[in-house]
């Protein structure tokens, strides 16, 4: 087992991953950039390096000052939890050839599964269903018009590279393809230094289903269900929930058989989640596969009682899955997560600034992970998260109930939040009944609330 980890992330992430290293006797170092010097993360990881000014370009995001950071305290394995370079590709390389264990995929799998053309390409060869569209980037107008004609509109363009609804674009008809694609194009260009642009199929307000996988070093694979991830804003999830309505028995145990052949047939390990939209004839169809620890996880974590960060850490140690899921997985109850954000309920621009006032709910069923604290800063250099509210369940309905308890009890002073537009949500006789989609918020007119 590792003797020190350094966590190559900030805010609730990096204070999950430290609670996990703490389970297992694991000293850690944390990095924080100027802006973070008074973060929890910096006060209860055993060491704390600062890498550099606010901006994640040159703290959060720069390879050679993370790597010094691990060189200088001597850690032996990195953490990257979500965002930041946990999907980059070159920083796990540069951490093998520095010597240290990067707890995450290796980076030839990590840069298949980044490019969403070669990772469509690799899941339809293990026979997971996926949308029909380009095989891979589109190269011309010409070639997307044709492809377009085949599918049928109306079309979505999307970004090899990237997600988070960058360079993303509806095409409705043939006229518009041109100027879309440009613009989808220059979009991914600019986020994620790559322009390649493939197209698929678009699915109208689909449901939004992902399926969590651990997969050992030694070829063993393991699905741990769904998660239902389709109340959205932009493409930006607002509440997860385990297990999903609408996913069968059958239809899980089906899609599970054929991602631990897929991920079995790449090479992957560590942990990772598959991505699907369903339509509205119930079929899933593959989207992406997020090479990391997922924002939602702990609703997986509260229906199989597993250690997700855990798991990954044991994996990377060398450990098999036998070893450390010693008994079958099942689903037990129902848990849903709201993220609570920074951010007016009824605009939704950003509300950074000082917490002067704080309650954190509790009781029977309810998790909080957070790093917000009262007197504590949100910062306008990251992400707008203030806390992941968990409530788990025998089933939904009580899942439901303890969520309503605790978001009444959650108050958080001095800045907007989104615990009203949450309030709304789970109120509402669609949410309660599991009539689902992208498109709830536009829908059900709940995009804007009374603010409070």
């Amino acid at each position: 087992m590792f003797q020190k980890i350094l966590i190559a992330n900030r805010g609730e992430i990096a204070l999950r991953v430290i609670c996990a290293c703490k389970d297992l006797g694991i000293r850690t170092v944390a990095v924080y950039s100027e802006a973070d010097r008074n973060s929890l993360h910096t006060r209860f990881a055993d060491e704390a390096v600062c890498i550099g000014p606010a901006k994640s370009a040159r703290s959060y995001l720069d390879i050679p000052s993370v790597i010094s950071a691990a060189e200088i305290s001597n850690a032996d394995a990195v953490h990257p939890g979500y965002g930041f370079l946990s999907e980059n590709s070159d920083f796990a390389e540069v951490c093998e050839t520095s010597g240290l264990k990067f707890i995450g995929p290796s980076p030839a799998v990590m840069r298949l599964m980044g490019l969403k053309q070669m990772a469509r390409a690799a899941m339809e060869e293990a026979g997971v269903p996926i949308l029909p569209g380009s095989k891979g980037a589109l190269k011309t107008v010409e070639e997307g018009q044709q492809i377009a004609g085949e599918i049928g509109y109306p079309v979505m363009l999307k970004a090899s590279a990237g997600g988070g609804g960058r360079g993303m674009r509806v095409v409705r008809s043939e006229e518009a393809l041109q100027p879309l694609l440009a613009q989808a194009q220059a979009e991914a260009a600019a986020s994620f230094s790559c322009g390649d642009v493939y197209m698929e199929k678009l699915v109208e307000n689909p449901r939004h289903i992902e399926f969590q996988v651990l997969a050992d070093e030694h070829g063993n694979v393991e699905v741990l269900g769904e998660r239902e991830c389709s109340i959205q804003r932009r493409h930006q999830k607002l509440i997860e929930e385990a297990p999903s309505t609408i996913v069968s028995p059958e239809l899980r145990k089906r899609i599970s058989e054929k991602l631990r052949e897929a991920f079995k047939a790449v090479g992957y390990t560590n942990a990772g989640t598959v991505e699907f939209l369903m339509d509205s004839d119930g079929n899933l169809h593959f989207i992406e596969v997020n090479a990391r620890i997922q924002v939602e996880h702990p609703v997986t974590e509260m229906v199989t009682g597993v250690d997700l960060v855990k798991s990954q850490i044991r994996i990377a140690a060398g450990e098999r899955l036998d070893e450390i899921l010693t008994e079958p997985v099942q689903i037990r109850g129902h848990a849903i997560e709201c993220r609570i954000n920074a951010e007016h309920p009824e605009t939704f621009a950003p509300s950074p600034g000082r917490i002067t006032g704080m309650n954190l709910p509790g009781g029977v069923g309810i998790r909080v992970d957070t790093a917000a604290y009262h007197d504590g800063v949100i910062s306008p250099h990251y992400d707008s998260l203030v806390a992941k509210l968990i409530a788990h369940g025998s089933d939904r309905a009580e899942a439901i109930a303890r969520m309503r308890r605790a978001l009444d009890m959650f108050v958080v002073e001095g800045i907007y939040t989104s615990i009203p537009l949450h309030r709304k949500i789970l109120d509402h006789p669609d949410f309660v009944a599991g009539r689902l989609d992208t498109g709830f918020l536009a829908r059900t007119g709940l995009a804007g609330v009374d603010k409070k």
